[in-house]
């Protein structure tokens, strides 16, 4: 529940437009709501500015489905990360409006399109294979209500590509770049900008990346002043932190 809803919530008490046992009935719910299995914090959006996201990976679709219909009595937009399309079917049952997101497996539910991040998010990836992760980060701004766009593949393989779009880079306000392999974007696209640079590093690469931790080695050790560093193929992370900054 946001702060309007709860705002909302006395006004039509006063008025006498809502029933006392009512109003109390929904205020029962704040500021958790115990499922057993789990427990929603309907008061995230109002300590963190941003309601609570659902990751699916060892939930069951049927919790997952019982947890989406308590979020769909708010007005705030719904996130699902690492879902399958198997899942998004089943949530499509209770929420007509979920939209599946296939090369992040995210799934959103808009319920609301106001956008009140102040600037652009851009999401850069260093290749093609990074994009599932990159598609995440994009998915997350936007339901956090920001404008983001994305530019793929223009890694240091071939410089060049990335060079050809600074009139973009420049019109960021928060950055996030995707990369796996040795991980030497984010140190290259902090150096082109004054605005800060989030750096995913991803699981893609052959042996000796260790599934992303030589990427993750490399960003945290980038001499650029203005990059900070999320876990490998943390996406969402990289999305959730991008709009935070943004709304500053």
């Amino acid at each position: 529940m946001t702060e309007k809803e709860i705002q909302r919530l006395l006004i039509d008490v006063r008025r006498g437009n809502l029933p006392l046992g009512r109003a109390l009935e929904r205020l029962r719910r704040l500021p958790f709501e115990d499922l057993g299995f789990a427990k929603i914090d309907h008061h995230r959006s109002l300590r963190q500015g941003y309601a609570e996201v659902i990751y699916a990976p060892g939930k069951r679709p049927e919790q997952v489905v019982s947890v989406v219909r308590r979020m769909m009595r708010n007005e705030h937009n719904i996130l699902i990360t690492r879902g399958t399309r198997a899942l998004y079917r089943r949530v499509k049952r209770v929420a007509r409006s979920a939209r599946f997101h296939e090369l992040s497996g995210a799934i959103s539910i808009r319920k609301n399109s106001k956008v009140v991040g102040k600037g652009l998010i851009l999401v850069i990836s260093a290749g093609t294979s990074d994009i599932p992760v990159a598609e995440e980060a994009l998915v997350t701004a936007e339901v956090l209500g920001n404008r983001a766009e994305s530019l793929y593949d223009v890694g240091v393989a071939g410089l060049h590509r990335l060079m050809g779009h600074q009139q973009k880079l420049s019109a960021a306000r928060v950055i996030i770049c995707v990369a796996g392999m040795e991980g030497a974007l984010p140190s290259v696209v902090g150096g082109l900008v004054r605005v800060p640079v989030i750096a995913v590093p991803t699981s893609v690469g052959y042996g000796a990346s260790m599934s992303g931790v030589a990427a993750l080695l490399a960003m945290l050790n980038s001499c650029v002043s203005n990059v900070a560093v999320v876990n490998i193929d943390n996406g969402f992370g990289a999305g959730c932190l991008a709009s935070v900054i943004n709304r500053l």
